[in-house]
């Protein structure tokens, strides 16, 4: 299943939840967006908020961009039952 995620780097405290446009779910990490780690942290939160291994989830587009989208690995109905709740928090 793939999902649009929005990144917000240098958060407080990491978080997935909330939405931002028509369908990106909102990922807080409190990595800064320098050489990659704010795209790691937020893959890792995606993983842990879908209870999926970070094995899982792929990044498809947006390396550069706080805009990206995610493919993760799992039981679609299961995934998309979740991506509407944490798009709802």
């Amino acid at each position: 299943m793939r999902v649009a995620i929005r990144v917000r780097p240098g958060a407080s405290r990491e978080s997935v939840g909330g939405s931002y446009g028509a369908d990106a779910i909102v990922v807080k990490v409190s990595a800064r967006a320098v050489d990659g780690k704010a795209t790691e942290a937020a893959l890792r939160a995606v993983a842990s908020a879908f209870g999926v291994r970070r094995a899982d989830v792929r990044l498809i587009s947006g390396a550069a961009s706080r805009d990206k989208v995610v493919e993760i690995l799992g039981d679609h109905q299961e995934l998309t039952e979740r991506a509407t709740a944490l798009r709802m928090t």
